[in-house]
C-alpha cells in the first residue's frame, strides 16, 4: 500500500511588506497571517486591505505620539529609548500588536457566517465578540506605546 499526500506544504507566495510612514515599520501580510493564525480563507486583497485601513487607524491614534518623538530627535520607532524594564523591539511589538489586532477586529466583522440557522446567527455573535476583544487588544497596546493607563473610569 502507498500513500500519496496532498496539500502538504505551504504553496502561497508571500506577499511583499507594506511600507509605512518611515516612523513605523512595515508590517508583513505573511507574519500577521501567521500571528493571527489565518487561514487560506482569507483572500490576499482582503488581508492587505485590512491590514492598510489598521495601519492608516493605528498611526492616526499615534499622530501626536509620533510627533513628540519626533520633535526630541527621535527618527523611527526601533530608536525610542526603552525604559529599563522594556526588551529590545517593545515599540515595535507594540506597534504590530495595534495594527494587527485592529486588521483581525475588522476581518472576523467582515467574515460573519452566512447561515439562515439559528446555529449560524450564534456563530455571528461569536465573532462580533470575538472582534470586540480583539479591538481591545489594539486598543491596549496603543496605551501601553504611549504609556497612557490601560481603561479609563468615568463616574457618573
Amino acid at each position: 500500500m502507498s500513500l500519496i499526500a496532498a496539500g502538504t506544504g505551504n504553496t502561497e507566495t508571500p506577499l511583499e511588506e507594506l511600507a509605512n510612514n518611515g516612523f513605523w515599520p512595515a508590517v508583513s501580510p505573511s507574519d500577521f497571517r501567521d500571528v493571527q493564525r489565518l487561514d487560506g480563507t482569507v483572500t490576499a486583497p482582503r488581508l492587505t486591505h485590512a491590514l492598510r485601513t489598521a495601519m492608516a487607524d493605528v498611526n492616526r491614534l499615534l499622530a501626536d505620539y509620533q510627533a513628540e518623538q519626533q520633535a526630541a530627535g527621535i527618527a523611527s520607532a526601533e530608536e525610542i529609548p526603552l525604559e529599563p524594564w522594556q526588551i529590545e523591539g517593545h515599540h515595535v511589538q507594540l506597534y504590530r500588536r495595534a495594527v494587527y489586532s485592529q486588521a483581525h477586529a475588522e476581518l472576523l466583522e467582515r467574515y460573519r457566517d452566512h447561515s439562515a440557522t439559528g446555529d449560524g446567527d450564534e456563530r455571528g455573535e461569536a465573532k462580533a465578540t470575538a472582534a470586540d476583544d480583539v479591538r481591545a487588544d489594539a486598543r491596549w497596546a496603543i496605551a501601553e506605546l504611549t504609556g497612557r493607563t490601560h481603561s479609563t473610569v468615568e463616574l457618573i
